[in-house]
């Protein structure tokens, strides 16, 4: 895998419809963040509030460097982060779209200032394929920016309550201690969900040196910050099982993506599942296989429920005839994976899964040995 997208791997990122945009289409998402942003606005009245959109295409120093990410944080790999040159990127979060905005409030050098920032939008990351994962989620950040008076952690909370009740009226919520490169006194949001907690939001008191960092005097300014994935939140509030129903064109699936209502199920395909076995790179992990995966098809993507990998077996761990038939290297992993195909509007014939098994093991596969279907 190259470190860098190929220009129709960028165009078909940026042609991706955004699903919290007005202007490219009705959507439940919208929805979901209307009730948050009105939530907020009964909570602070005399606060005004921004819907910042931007370009997913971002500057690596603001996707990472300016939000305080150390230099050597996993998250900056290649394999994770989708690179369009040295110092451009697909951003990885909607939090890249800060410290420009913190840039141009310093700019503007205000005397007085209290406002609520709503950024939106899709970000892109290499991930793993699964009912609940996709390569371009949608997130929202949400940052009150105040010069005077001090923002607290009394706030902090009442914020968490305010956005929980919008997005899943009625839920139990608790707020975990987590670090993040941007806050202080970080929080993670979970939720309860069918008998477990699952996390919901990240938020914090908005870190001074990422201020200082960005031109504003933290001794003058402060703020509240809180990130939250649309998808997650919109697949709870409505009983969503599946991720790839937020997308889906069947009119059964898609009419029910313009409300909040409970999912009321259409009738499923059946699984077609095919096991591959691969010779890959010794970093390939099930992200990484995963996104190359989600390349190899393309607009077909769609049919993936999911992609897992089962067994992953090095070198070493192999004896000497599955070597020589896989005509594996040192350096090299025999890496057992599955795929579960499953369109959400037809059922799909033996004989279409099993080029797209093929397909995929051209574009995943790195031995000298092709064993394939057709």
């Amino acid at each position: 895998m190259t470190d860098h997208l190929t220009p129709a791997q960028l165009a078909d990122a940026l042609a991706l419809r955004d699903l919290t945009d007005p202007d490219q289409g009705p959507h439940a998402a919208q929805l979901l963040l209307t009730a948050l942003t009105d939530a907020l606005r009964d909570m602070w009245p005399h606060t005004p509030v921004d819907v910042v959109r931007s370009s997913p295409l971002v500057s690596v120093a603001d996707n990472y460097d300016h939000l305080g990410y150390d230099p050597a944080a996993v998250t900056r790999d290649a394999r994770y982060t989708r690179y369009v040159g040295p110092s451009v990127m697909l951003r990885s979060h909607t939090s890249a779209g800060v410290p420009p905005l913190l840039q141009g409030i310093a700019r503007d050098s205000p005397t007085a200032y209290d406002r609520l920032h709503l950024l939106p939008g899709l970000v892109h990351r290499r991930d793993a394929i699964d009912r609940t994962h996709v390569g371009a989620p949608h997130q929202v950040d949400v940052w009150r920016l105040s010069r005077g008076e001090r923002r607290t952690p009394d706030e902090l909370a009442e914020m968490i309550g305010a956005v929980v009740e919008a997005v899943l009226p009625g839920a139990r919520w608790r707020a975990v201690d987590a670090e993040h490169p941007y806050t202080v006194d970080g929080r993670q949001v979970d939720v309860r969900h069918g008998g477990e907690w699952l996390e919901l939001a990240e938020c914090g008191l908005v870190d001074p040196d990422l201020l200082a960092r960005c031109g504003l005097d933290p001794d003058l300014w402060s703020g509240l910050a809180l990130g939250m994935g649309i998808e997650r939140a919109l697949m709870l509030r409505k009983g969503i099982h599946d991720i790839r129903l937020l997308r889906a064109t069947d009119p059964r699936i898609a009419e029910q993506m313009l409300d909040l209502d409970p999912w009321r199920p259409v009738s499923m395909q059946p699984a077609i599942r095919r096991d591959l076995s691969l010779v890959v790179g010794w970093s390939a992990d099930e992200e990484t296989i995963g996104d190359r995966v989600r390349l190899a098809l393309g607009p077909r993507e769609s049919l993936l429920e999911a992609v897992r990998l089962l067994a992953r077996s090095t070198y070493d761990d192999l004896p000497d005839q599955a070597r020589r038939r896989l005509q594996l290297r040192p350096g090299q992993v025999n890496a057992l994976v599955r795929l579960t195909l499953r369109p959400l509007d037809r059922t799909l014939t033996h004989e279409e899964a099993n080029v797209i098994r093929d397909e995929v093991y051209r574009a995943v596969h790195e031995g000298a040995v092709l064993e394939l279907i057709g």
